[in-house]
């Protein structure tokens, strides 16, 4: 049994994973002479990523083994189109490369996180030396007084807690802070 393959540039993907789409462009189409091209970039990474033609389509095909180098983090994507001295933009977003959990060996962790964590373990006693040298705006949390301390655990909580009802979003589609409710006529 074979999966379906998507016809929409997909919102995340895992490193590791085979990465394919299709994609139609009825003013661009591949038989045409058209090329269609990727290009994923973030402050760090640029990904290239070329399609193949398929009839008057586009296939984007990228192998486990190339996609397992890829960098996990959220870059920009804007897709070009290209004939001889013609060069067209037909589309843009962004997209996340998760972390290829087969290969890690430690799990990645974000920087609110691991911020939370060392406020936490600095307010019971058992920070590291590592985590008191951490700094927020220049300042180590070794040198926050206990009000200081409070509130960026506050502001880290809630940095958090927007990253666990973005991750629930993502995985479900279904925004956790949204109650709906209906109304029936009687």
């Amino acid at each position: 049994m074979s999966a379906t393959i998507p016809t929409t540039e997909p919102s995340s993907f895992r490193a590791g994973d085979l990465l394919a789409w299709t994609k139609s462009l009825s003013d661009y189409p591949a038989n045409a002479g058209w090329a269609l091209v990727y290009t994923l970039i973030n402050s760090a990474t640029k990904i290239t990523i070329n399609a193949s033609a398929s009839g008057a389509d586009f296939a984007v095909s990228v192998p486990a083994a190339t996609t397992a180098g890829y960098t996990a983090g959220d870059y920009q994507w804007m897709a070009r189109v290209t004939k001889a001295a013609e060069i067209y933009t037909v589309g843009s977003g962004t997209i996340t490369i998760l972390q290829n959990l087969a290969a890690s060996t430690t799990l990645i962790r974000t920087h609110a996180r691991t911020m939370l964590d060392a406020i936490e373990a600095a307010f019971a006693g058992k920070a590291s030396s590592t985590q008191l040298e951490m700094s927020i705006n220049g300042r180590s949390i070794r040198s926050f007084s206990p009000k200081e301390m409070i509130e960026w655990r506050r502001y880290y909580q809630a940095e958090v807690a927007k990253e666990g009802h973005a991750d629930t979003i993502a995985r479900t589609g279904i925004n956790p802070r949204r109650i709906g409710v209906r109304f029936k006529s009687a």
